[in-house]
């Protein structure tokens, strides 16, 4: 069984923000509001990371990518993401994704990235300059689709939703899932092949010029930066007609209106409509639109400012997230590195286990205190494997008790969750998690201690 692939009754959803600026209006109304929300939909078992590596593609500044990792991850937590519901981590923190990156690229054909748009447009741009081709262009930029892959192939992600412009990377992804599950699978597909989800439905906001909203274009309204001044005197600056007071506007064609109605209901967003059609003054419609906005922005603003006041609370969430994650990336990537053929098969090691002691060694339970202060143990197989890692706790003796009592337990009756893994509890405490593939083994080595 895969221990990434999830029940027929969840599809997982991922989606990654890089980390190279600070969210804005468009970003919160274009991505992240229609993220959470879809977050919460029955089926739907979510992954939202922070893309910190894809930030050092495009961003050399550490300050910068420091910064705006803080800021994304407030911004979306302040905006109401469940992070208990959903998978909520840094990109950086899981460090299976770039190993299994490295694997990815070792089966990518250089032909298949040399047709990635990005590094084609470098090349035309350069050029147009004419310079050499690949002047300036890195290996992050050119090889940037396969971490992308990584990404997605890492949870086996169902679904990802992108816009237009990054279907080309998704199709790239199943490509080379393909080649992988080809190469290593033997009969089995390692990967899921992820599905392009285009969600049309999505605001797509004009800026202060009426062209999408864009740090590209200098265009964009603060979110939560600046408090509802900064917000104010943003939207003061959006393009109007010439039009006076009392004379009818054209609300179809007013990026005022268009904003306007990305941040209210059906009702509300007529009779803003009709005002504007009656000789709504542009002075008034914009205090209107302030109003509106600052009506659902605003408790979500004090909420941003107290996470980037306190940073520990942000990184707490992050590391929690980061922990959930593993759960699914270790055994996955055990998996993988079985199939590239990275791990020792245990006919190599018979009569020696992994530490080089001699036949007849037994399973062993490795006590060791993590780096946060807290106790785990590891579980090795007799041939040195290492089978699963327990959870962290604060009192070793309770770790210990709750190792023992399982090594006493009958775990033949215990279900799977949906992501495919076992929870190993005593006495209503979860000591640890482990692959329903693996759990044979678990029971065996537990016996043995």
């Amino acid at each position: 069984m895969n221990p990434s692939a999830k029940s027929p009754a969840q599809t997982r959803v991922l989606t990654g923000i890089t980390t190279s600026g600070t969210p804005h209006l468009g970003n919160y109304a274009g991505a992240i509001r229609p993220a959470i929300q879809s977050s919460t939909e029955p089926g739907v078992d979510a992954f939202f990371f922070l893309a910190d590596f894809h930030a050092l593609i495009k961003c050399a500044d550490p300050a910068r990518v420091a910064q705006s990792r803080m800021e994304i991850a407030a911004t979306w937590i302040a905006a109401g993401l469940d992070t208990d519901r959903v998978t909520f981590y840094r990109q950086s923190d899981v460090p299976e994704i770039p190993e299994l990156c490295w694997m990815l690229t070792c089966v990518t054909a250089k032909g298949l990235m040399n047709r990635a748009h990005a590094y084609k447009a470098s090349v035309d741009a350069n050029a147009l300059k004419g310079v050499d081709p690949d002047d300036g262009v890195t290996m992050g930029l050119f090889s940037y689709p396969v971490l992308m892959a990584a990404d997605i192939l890492m949870f086996n992600a169902h679904r990802v939703p992108v816009g237009r412009d990054q279907i080309q990377h998704l199709e790239m992804a199943r490509d080379i899932a393909q080649r992988f599950n080809h190469q290593y699978g033997r009969g089995t597909d390692l990967f899921v092949l992820p599905e392009v989800q285009i969600d049309e439905d999505v605001a797509t906001l004009p800026g202060l010029d009426g062209r999408k909203m864009s740090k590209s274009y200098n265009n964009t309204i603060p979110l939560f930066e600046g408090g509802a001044r900064a917000l104010k005197a943003a939207v003061a600056q959006i393009v109007t007609d010439s039009r006076l007071p009392g004379e009818p506007k054209d609300a179809e064609s007013s990026h005022l209106y268009t904003l306007y109605r990305a941040f209210a209901s059906t009702q509300q967003a007529a009779q803003f409509r009709a005002a504007l059609e009656g000789g709504l003054g542009w002075g008034d419609a914009k205090q209107a639109l302030c109003e509106q906005i600052e009506a659902q922005i605003g408790p979500m603003r004090a909420q941003y400012a107290d996470l980037m006041d306190h940073p520990d609370r942000v990184e707490a969430i992050l590391q929690a997230g980061a922990e959930k994650a593993r759960r699914v990336a270790v055994p996955f990537m055990d998996r993988l590195r079985e199939a590239v053929g990275l791990r020792q098969p245990a006919m190599a090691t018979k009569g020696k286990n992994a530490a080089g002691t001699g036949k007849g060694s037994k399973a062993r339970l490795v006590s060791f205190r993590d780096e946060d202060g807290r106790f785990r143990q590891r579980l090795f197989a007799a041939d040195g494997a290492e089978l699963l890692l327990s959870e962290p706790f604060a009192d070793p003796k309770l770790l210990n008790r709750l190792s023992r009592q399982l090594a006493q337990a009958d775990l033949s009756g215990v279900q799977a969750d949906a992501q495919g893994l076992i929870s190993l509890e005593a006495d209503g405490q979860c000591w640890a998690r482990c692959p329903v593939a693996a759990l044979e083994q678990v029971r065996q080595a537990l016996a043995q201690i």
